[in-house]
């Protein structure tokens, strides 16, 4: 009988993690040769090369499919699981007494851990900002948790409280790009002015990207 080599990673666990790799580009500022842009919204019609996106802003936009398809969806996590040591990708809003208050909370696998670590404007919603970095204090009280993340050669301490949405990534299929599901993507626009992705995270069982 061969001998299980222990190092090598079940094939499920391959193509999640060839899948968080991927989609690296998805959630984290990054140099582009070509213009790209975020698009969140629900997916109103897909076949094999092609779906339509009904955005947020009501647009309905078409984008082409390139292959190969990376696909994933997110599921909660517990704010209780957020420890010292975790790397996260926190959306923000400034408070009016100034203080950084998350919009939503990426608790990211560590096959991505250092994905676009720094602190940067997000399109989330107007004046938003996204640190990436590694939580390197996590203050605990009843309804909310300060989390400092620390990210290049500085940190920020951020205030989530209890509701934010907080995921992480989970394995998704092709079949689960379908009309009606929510998606957030980047999507790279063409010399012929035709946008196309290779990467999505879609949501499913009631749970949509936050991000």
């Amino acid at each position: 009988m061969r001998a299980r080599n222990p190092l090598r990673l079940p094939r499920a666990g391959l193509v999640l993690r060839a899948g968080l790799l991927a989609m690296a580009a998805v959630v984290v500022a990054e140099a582009q040769t070509a213009p790209t842009t975020r698009i969140r919204g629900t997916i109103e019609t897909t076949d094999a090369h092609a779906m339509t996106v009904k955005t947020r802003s009501g647009d309905t936009v078409e984008i082409a499919l390139t292959d190969p398809l990376s696909v994933l969806t997110v599921k909660k996590v517990e704010l209780t699981s957020i420890a010292t040591g975790s790397y996260v990708g926190i959306a923000t809003r400034t408070g009016a007494d100034g203080t950084q208050q998350a919009i939503e909370v990426l608790v990211f696998p560590e096959a991505m851990r250092g994905a676009g670590v720094g602190s940067y404007p997000w399109d989330l919603e107007p004046g938003s900002t996204m640190t990436n970095g590694t939580v390197n204090a996590a203050v605990k009280a009843t309804s909310a948790t300060d989390l400092t993340v620390a990210y290049e050669d500085a940190s920020k301490t951020i205030h989530v409280a209890q509701g934010a949405p907080i995921v992480t990534f989970a394995p998704a299929e092709r079949a689960d790009v379908k009309p009606g599901a929510p998606v957030f993507l980047t999507a790279t626009k063409g010399a012929d002015g035709k946008l196309s992705t290779g990467r999505m995270v879609v949501g499913k069982d009631g749970v949509a990207p936050p991000m």
